[in-house]
């Protein structure tokens, strides 16, 4: 097994390679706005680090959110593209459960990230490696009784303190985690997620409602 994982969801524009044991590879940059320019250069270093080729890869994992929507589908049509020129699987894995993955906590808790427009994507675990509730798109201000008294992780929490007293690292997602996860799944022979967006919501850039048609005189 050879795992190529990426993930455009948050600012991070993370990549790692996972051998079915261990992660052997990974990069992670944090850069909201280039997630087209900064993917593949990342996959070439990665690939580079490890002394691989990309035809040594037999599957691939993409984190498919939640997520906005242009950095989203930067990862998503990346991950496709490869699965098809290279005849291999593609594996989607949610993000939230990625950065999940990445504490270890064995008590409850609650993941959440930056959704923009002051609202938070997350959802809540049971423990590390277990979702109890769907992802979701909040206000802050409108879930805090349901995530009163549990710690709380991601860029999300972390961005609104009244909401998520306890919030803490780590701020994004890591492809180490997100490969880590699938491989770990992948072996127990559980099936994993078809590489399809979670958005949640509709795009910002819509076609207007009401605009002013020009007919040639």
């Amino acid at each position: 097994m050879l795992l190529l994982a990426l993930d455009t969801a948050t600012p991070a524009v993370t990549v790692a390679l996972h051998d079915g044991e261990a992660v052997v590879a990974s990069s992670s940059q944090v850069d909201a706005r280039r997630h087209g320019e900064l993917l593949l250069p990342a996959v070439d270093r990665v690939l580079a680090d490890a002394g691989l080729r990309l035809d040594a890869v037999t599957g691939i994992v993409v984190g498919i959110g939640p997520g906005p929507y242009t950095g989203l589908r930067v990862g998503l049509m990346t991950a496709d593209t490869f699965g098809l020129a290279l005849g291999v699987p593609v594996h989607g894995v949610c993000t939230l459960d990625g950065l999940a993955y990445a504490t270890d906590l064995d008590v409850p808790f609650v993941v959440a990230t930056d959704a923009r427009r002051k609202e938070v994507y997350w959802a809540r675990y049971a423990d590390s490696r277990t979702r109890v509730t769907d992802p979701a798109v909040d206000r802050p201000a409108d879930i805090a009784d349901q995530v009163a008294g549990v710690p709380a992780v991601g860029a999300g929490a972390l961005l609104y303190p009244d909401t998520f007293p306890s919030a803490h690292e780590p701020e994004h997602v890591s492809a180490a985690a997100l490969a880590s996860l699938a491989a770990e799944r992948l072996a127990a022979g559980v099936e994993l997620a078809a590489p399809r967006p979670l958005y949640l919501r509709r795009p910002d850039a819509q076609v207007p409602k009401n605009y002013k048609v020009v007919t040639p005189k």
